[in-house]
């Protein structure tokens, strides 16, 4: 039997040194995340694009602003939405799973807290949407 591992330790990421999730990102962000990002000294602009469905991380030539040669530099302090992937939320089906495009989600394994966090992520970037 596989090794499962938490969403946030990122283990099969760097096993498999993987940053596909990082190629083209559409990656939501939150006030919160934008606040912790802008704390290490980088400005709005330089990490962040708003679109209509909010703030997203910016990509540079197709990856992700923070992407480097070793992988994501700000990875402490990434995007809530990167700590808790590869688990989405599938509009088609109207479910919480694991994103069919990572190579490597088989080997992580979710909570019950992972998904409260997921749907608490989701209803907070919807009303900060909403707001102005």
């Amino acid at each position: 039997m596989q090794k499962k591992y938490p969403l946030g330790s990122g283990i099969p990421c760097v096993k498999h040194k993987c940053v596909l999730c990082c190629i083209r990102t559409e990656m939501l962000l939150s006030k919160t995340d934008i606040k912790r990002i802008m704390k290490l000294g980088y400005r709005l602009e330089d990490f962040a694009v708003k679109t209509d469905e909010g703030w997203k991380l910016k990509n540079s030539s197709g990856r992700c602003v923070f992407l480097g040669e070793y992988g994501c530099k700000i990875y402490p302090y990434r995007p809530e939405g990167c700590r808790l992937y590869p688990l989405v939320y599938d509009e088609n089906y109207g479910s919480i799973r694991f994103d069919d495009e990572c190579p490597h989600a088989d080997e992580f394994m979710t909570t019950e807290g992972d998904v409260r966090s997921l749907v608490k992520l989701l209803a907070r970037l919807e009303n900060e949407r909403r707001k102005p």
